[in-house]
């Protein structure tokens, strides 16, 4: 058996590349060839013909809108629940941002209770044999995707002091949860590390 002779790449030779195919399917398909063709836009300094329409799709029948000015604002609510003065957005500190949010928790559990006739709310982090009502936050045990097997209950601040308990949704003929959906959940915990959930009390409108 004669042995084939194999072509060396060194940075001095380099191997010839392929040229690729004209009859690509990728390139009839591609988002060029639906678009209208638009000439490339020039270096900002250089462009001319601003404002003027390149491309368009459709019809736009009617008059042209434009404003007259005059307009006046006028907040609802109380004043004190109302901001009397400029602040920086996302510059809150940690804190007052957690004590918004608990705040928040309560509320919400407050409607729960209500809405739903539940007598109280009970902790997440002590034992139950016997079926008990929890208030909390929907939270994830990792950074990946929320899924049935990484399902947590961050418990409201009264009750369970912001402990955290996992979930078993196993028994729940169906549900639709996402990360920090406030809900009221009946279950049993019998171990203190595992919750088994068989009734999920969520906000209605």
């Amino acid at each position: 058996q004669g042995s084939q002779k194999r072509s060396n790449s060194t940075p001095e030779t380099p191997r010839p590349k392929r040229a690729p195919s004209s009859r690509s399917p990728y390139g009839l398909f591609s988002p060029g060839s639906f678009s209208p063709s638009v000439t490339p836009s020039q270096k900002y300094s250089s462009r001319g013909g601003r404002g003027e329409v390149v491309a368009s799709f459709g019809s736009a029948p009617g008059r042209a809108w434009s404003g007259r000015g005059g307009c006046s604002v006028r907040t609802f609510g109380q004043p004190e629940q109302s901001l009397g003065k400029p602040y920086k957005f996302m510059f809150q500190k940690a804190l007052d941002v957690r004590e918004v949010l608990a705040g928040r928790v309560e509320e919400l559990g407050e409607v729960l209770r209500r809405h739903h006739g539940l007598d109280g709310f009970s902790s997440t982090a002590l034992p139950a044999q016997e079926p008990v009502t929890v208030l909390g936050q929907i939270s994830c045990d990792g950074n990946g995707k929320l899924n049935p097997k990484s399902v947590l209950l961050v418990g409201d601040r009264e009750h369970s002091g912001g402990a955290q308990v996992p979930l078993d949704l196993s028994e729940l003929p169906e549900y639709s949860l996402f990360p920090g959906q406030v809900v009221a959940l009946e279950g049993t915990n019998s171990s203190g590390r595992r919750m088994v959930v068989s009734k999920l009390y969520e906000v209605t409108p």
